[in-house]
């Protein structure tokens, strides 16, 4: 959220009303999910993993415990994210700027359901930072989730 600030602030500054997103949408994807593989690889340390779990897919991540591998969900969701926005831009011409919206909107909402299993300092309404951090940005991005129509060109 704070790049896309950074980049909206600037676009503002300098005039710039073309939408730059969507270039930067699928190396994102793969940016973070090399990302979150340096996560997984860091085990415990890293302070990204899940909750305890009895799934028969726990992880121990060095410290004796099964926990969710959250990294590992995070990538499936994101590869699984690719290929769906791929699949909707060969069937439905987007407008500019609507595939990066389309993932922000979705990472936003898979990133504050993930949080739940995750172990965090929760605030307000039981919510941790970075929870409240994507219901933010799912506000800024209202117009994509109650109208989803306006996507598309034409």
């Amino acid at each position: 959220m704070g790049g896309l600030i950074g980049v909206e602030v600037i676009k503002k500054i300098i005039g710039e009303k073309q939408s730059s997103g969507d270039l930067f949408t699928y190396p994102l994807i793969l940016a973070i999910i090399i990302g979150r593989t340096g996560c997984f690889l860091a085990g415990i340390e890293d302070h990204t993993f899940g909750n305890e779990t009895k799934l028969p897919w726990g992880i121990d991540f060095g410290d004796g415990v099964l926990r969710h591998p959250t990294n590992l969900y995070e990538i499936v969701f994101l590869i699984f994210l690719w290929f769906s926005l791929v699949l909707i831009e060969k069937k439905i011409k987007l407008k500019s700027g609507s595939r990066f919206k389309l993932f922000m909107v979705a990472y936003l909402l898979f990133r504050f359901f993930i949080e739940f299993i995750k172990p965090d300092y929760f605030f307000t309404f039981g919510l941790g930072m970075i929870q409240l951090t994507c219901l933010a940005g799912m506000v800024y991005y209202y117009k994509v989730i109650l109208f989803p129509k306006q996507l598309l060109n034409g």
